[in-house]
């Protein structure tokens, strides 16, 4: 018993580890993957307009601008081709000639025209005539393909000033995870919530551990990849992001930290990786947010301060306290030890209590016709919760499970700890038990 109790003893604290573990994923949510020795370049051309979106701004206001530049000159180019082909540059003077643009005395009238009939400015100094075709048709040609341009362009510019990534910089995660005790059980837990008075639509939440591991064949993997489940199965995972919420992972037989301890923890080497998913409200456009956590950034025995109080007519969120946490008693050992410890516990507790039950049972047999059956009913119906007088009288079965134990606790055969982590339906079964013998033996 004493080392079951030893096992649920915080024990001495040891300095985490200090790692030079290069991230995966940055706390800013930056993808830290660079990628080398692409000789497909091809490929990005194949999806142009995803290509100049995902430039950088200087690049993309480059682009913008010689997109623009670039068809100007070239039309303004065939424009002074065409006065020069047909001689309009030479007949300037010349009152009865009819050139095919009028006006156009050079290449930066040329220009100018060219500038004129792409953004339709019109100013009526140049102006095409009837008598030349081939300018008609560039002219066509130049308006078709001018828009395209307006439209890519303006598109991309669109695109890349209304992207939801920006949206994300207002989605904060706190700066550590925490592992503590929930309802009896070991728990990963982090903090997420919105800045913004306009909220996050069909918010869900997602967690991935990012560690290296080695098959039973030998083969390497780096950066392997594992969900941690915080809530698919039951639905917690799709969150109603109003006010900050601390996300948990429950560390059960399916977990891969089943098997670690605070020790095993500290020296372990992995990353968190957590992604919020869900749709603007002002654009419905899809957001995603992403942050991490390494090992020194996730801590034993820490809970996260409160941050929501209710004030007068609404509630406040006081985002100072946001990252604060506060420490705990948290066993130092691990989920498995921590269950197994449990179901020692119940069986130690359940075995130790001296039964009179199964003693008057073993008389009643033995004696055979001098008890009556009835007797074994009433004995036996204790176990199904079933109160004799002796046990209405005393209250026995109606007593606190919590003040059941205290005796126990007192006398050194449980700890208040190993005892927090009992679940409630066992509380109460135990506590019958406890109060149902000192009834018998009375």
């Amino acid at each position: 018993m004493a080392q079951e109790n030893a096992a649920f003893s915080p024990g001495p604290e040891e300095p985490p580890r200090r790692r030079g573990r290069q991230r995966y994923v940055e706390k800013d949510g930056r993808c830290n993957v660079q990628q080398g020795n692409v000789r497909e370049t091809y490929r990005y051309l194949t999806d142009l307009f995803t290509t100049l979106v995902d430039l950088q701004w200087r690049l993309s206001l480059l682009f913008f601008v010689l997109a623009y530049a670039l068809t100007w000159l070239f039309f303004g180019a065939i424009w002074w081709l065409i006065a020069y082909g047909r001689g309009d540059l030479e007949h300037l003077e010349d009152t009865a000639w009819t050139p095919c643009v009028n006006n156009l005395n050079g290449f930066v009238a040329a220009f100018l025209f060219s500038i004129e009939t792409e953004t339709t400015i019109g100013y009526g100094h140049r102006v095409i005539t009837d008598q030349c075709p081939e300018g008609i048709v560039l002219l066509l040609l130049q308006a078709i393909l001018g828009s395209m341009v307006n439209a890519f362009m303006v598109g991309c510019m669109f695109v890349k000033i209304s992207q939801p990534n920006k949206r994300a910089a207002t989605l904060v995660f706190s700066s550590h995870a925490v592992v503590s005790l929930r309802d009896g059980r070991l728990c990963l837990m982090f903090r997420v919530g919105d800045l913004r008075s306009s909220h996050i639509v069909e918010a869900s939440i997602r967690a991935k551990l990012i560690r290296s591991r080695q098959t039973l064949e030998g083969e390497f993997i780096p950066l392997h990849q594992t969900d941690l489940s915080v809530g698919f199965d039951t639905g917690d995972d799709r969150l109603f992001l109003v006010s900050p919420l601390v996300i948990s992972h429950e560390i059960d037989a399916a977990s891969p930290f089943w098997e670690a301890s605070r020790r095993a923890l500290e020296r372990d080497d992995f990353e968190i990786v957590v992604i919020l998913e869900g749709m603007v409200e002002a654009t419905g456009m899809t957001c995603q947010a992403r942050s991490s956590y390494l090992v020194d950034e996730v801590l034993w025995g820490h809970r996260f301060t409160s941050v929501l109080t209710l004030e007068d007519g609404f509630y406040e969120v006081d985002y100072a306290s946001f990252h604060e946490t506060f420490e705990v008693p948290t066993p130092s050992c691990s989920a498995r030890e921590l269950a197994e410890a449990a179901a020692r516990l119940d069986a130690h507790l359940y075995w130790s209590i001296p039964s009179r039950l199964d003693e008057k049972a073993e008389k009643l047999r033995l004696r055979g016709s001098h008890e009556t059956p009835a007797h074994l009913s009433l004995l036996l119906s204790h176990r199904s919760g079933h109160r004799c007088g002796q046990c209405k009288e005393s209250g026995a079965l109606g007593s606190s499970p919590d003040a059941v134990v205290n005796e126990l606790c007192d006398s050194g055969q449980v700890t208040s700890l190993l005892w927090a982590s009992v679940s409630p339906s066992v509380k109460i079964t135990l506590s019958k038990l406890v109060m149902l013998t000192k009834c018998l033996n009375n």
